[in-house]
């Protein structure tokens, strides 16, 4: 296992540990730092250079350097999630917590990793502009939001007409932002074969227009191999529950982590949904003939729009209202036979 490099990534530096020979290192987290770390590694790995593989945490924008590096080194990666090595060090109970602790301490998870989960990090670059396109567009919502309350207090509290017509001047320029950063995405999208018809495939579920299919393009492309549980709770829509003895009985409700956006721009093609979609009323009607609150089932049908659609970009295909209308009848007969016989 000497060939398992371990790397604790942080914003200005990396902390190495070479298990070959013993050695703990710090270089900067930059094209640079790597360059001289590879050379160290070839001088001591030799022959077995390709054998190398890096293990890290995912730590979002501050690995994505070492990624870039590793994919034109072609060097293979087993990246391990912030939960996963958390109850790894508990495991081997490491009492202290540094840089160098944490390096050596994911060098030797190499023993987690299995064959199909080391491989060369791979970057699809259209992805990765989309990618920034909805996280700028997402802080320009941000930025609108801020700025339309800036206008109501100043209002309110009478402020002068100037600043008022310079927030609703900064406001306008900001849609006018978001406009063209759409319409910036749709041009990837339409110039690439691949994700236009991915784009279509999940556009098709009546309710859904072009954000919709944007955003949840996007969260697809983000999270290749994630799975129908993994893209619930990436979207903040898995329940928790909160509840201990008899004196905390908290009523489930969803997380409301992960990308909050997704929430945001679904919210009214749900309800677009709810009223125009066959398949999508039934459900609704159904949870709210149950007895279930509005909210719940609207929240329900959020999440059956995203999964469905996730289904549709997987498969590849295009929606099909009476096929999963006729399926959710059934199963609907199906639960009511189990009941009544």
């Amino acid at each position: 296992m000497n060939n398992y490099i371990g790397i604790d990534v942080a914003k200005a530096t990396l902390q190495i540990y070479i298990p070959k020979s013993d050695l703990d290192i710090e270089i900067k987290n930059n094209d640079n730092g790597l360059k001289s770390l590879y050379s160290k590694l070839k001088k001591q790995y030799k022959k077995e250079i390709d054998n190398i593989v890096f293990i890290y945490e995912s730590t979002g924008a501050y690995s994505t350097i070492l990624e870039h590096f590793a994919e034109e080194k072609k060097i293979k990666c087993f990246k391990v999630g912030a939960y996963q090595s958390a109850s790894f060090s508990k495991v081997i109970k490491n009492r202290n917590k540094t840089d160098i602790v944490d390096a050596r301490m994911l060098s030797q998870m190499s023993i987690l990793a299995k064959e199909k989960d080391i491989k060369v990090p791979v970057r699809d670059e259209k992805a990765h502009q989309i990618r920034s396109y909805i996280k700028y567009y997402q802080s320009l919502i941000k930025e609108e939001i801020r700025a339309k309350n800036y206008l109501e207090a100043s209002t309110f509290n009478l402020e002068d007409k100037f600043v008022l017509k310079q927030v609703e001047k900064k406001i306008k320029n900001i849609q006018k932002e978001q406009i063209d950063i759409i319409d910036k995405t749709m041009e990837i999208i339409n110039t690439n074969v691949e994700y236009k018809k991915a784009y279509e495939n999940i556009t098709s579920i009546k309710g859904l227009g072009e954000k919709s299919g944007i955003i949840l393009l996007y969260l697809f492309l983000r999270y290749p191999n994630a799975s129908r549980q993994h893209i619930t709770a990436l979207c903040g829509l898995d329940p928790i529950q909160r509840s201990s003895g008899t004196s905390v009985q908290h009523k489930e409700r969803i997380s409301k982590q992960g990308l909050s956006l997704v929430r945001a721009i679904l919210f009214m093609p749900t309800l677009v949904t709810i009223q125009h979609n066959k398949e999508m009323k039934f459900i609704y009607d159904r949870l709210v003939n149950r007895g279930k609150p509005k909210s719940l089932a609207q929240i329900a049908v959020m999440r059956k729009i995203i999964l469905l659609a996730h289904s549709l970009y997987k498969n590849k295909e295009l929606y099909d209202e009476n096929k999963y209308l006729k399926f959710n009848q059934n199963q609907e007969v199906k639960v009511w036979n189990n009941i009544l016989f």
